[in-house]
């Protein structure tokens, strides 16, 4: 950048301060945060009417960019197919990947199958094997995980990016507040969260900022039998029920 641009940039900075100091931006926004409210309550009114009816259901996350055919996508697949087989209803994101794979075992099992789709710039698409009474879009990402916790019965965590860890970590946090009643949560796949966990151990725990015994709120698997064994032991103890 020459000096000459570094001038003129500097020039254009300050007339923007300049600008905005200018506005009173309470008076600006206030009108289109108040519609906002509306959108948010019509989001959660159509979730409750329509999930309040599903009955027990298991939550599964994982990936979008999974592909068919890899491994993780037919562990989502044939957990969500047992679990379904178990008597339990599957909720996914409603995209692909994993999420796929989850509804596409429901439906194979004959279950009810999910789809919590979040409606974003680039337009994800939901999965086609979602029952279509079941599919619900959604504009704003924290109504959308308010009903994955409240009308899930269990968590099933697969590989997955930011998105997975914001929804694991959402669920941890709850039940760890006490927020929500504490339900089974499953990792799968040993190996993929072995790192995380082990910065868990060795930095977050010696620091004082998490408990020893916030590790029983989860457990770590590898196979399909062992996630849902761990959903099925937990339900024999309890009558199941929403997450309210």
């Amino acid at each position: 950048m020459t000096k000459k641009d570094r001038i003129r940039n500097e020039k254009q900075l300050k007339k923007a301060f300049a600008r905005a100091s200018m506005h009173k931006w309470g008076d600006e926004f206030k009108g289109s945060d108040s519609w906002h409210i509306f959108k948010v309550m019509a989001e959660f009114v159509e979730g409750f009417e329509r999930l309040n009816k599903i009955g027990p259901c298991v939550s599964i996350f994982g990936s979008a960019r999974t592909k068919p055919g890899h491994r993780h996508y037919k562990l989502g697949e044939e957990i969500a197919y047992r679990l379904t087989k178990s008597g339990y209803g599957i909720i996914s994101g409603g995209g692909l990947g994993i999420m796929e794979a989850a509804n596409r075992g429901a439906q194979r099992a004959g279950g009810k199958s999910v789809g919590l789709n979040i409606m974003l710039p680039f337009e994800q698409k939901a999965n086609a094997f979602i029952d279509f009474d079941k599919l619900l879009n959604f504009k704003y990402f924290f109504v959308r995980k308010v009903m994955f916790v409240r009308y899930a019965q269990g968590f099933i965590v697969l590989p997955g990016g930011f998105g997975t860890l914001d929804e694991l970590m959402e669920a941890l946090t709850l039940i760890q507040t006490e927020k929500i009643a504490r339900f089974p949560i499953v990792l799968v796949d040993r190996a993929y969260w072995s790192g995380l966990l082990e910065w868990w151990k060795k930095t977050i725990l010696p620091e004082g900022n998490i408990d020893k015994s916030d590790f029983e709120f989860f457990h770590v698997v590898d196979t399909p039998a062992e996630a849902v064994a761990i959903i099925n032991k937990f339900y024999k103890k309890y009558l199941l029920k929403p997450n309210f």
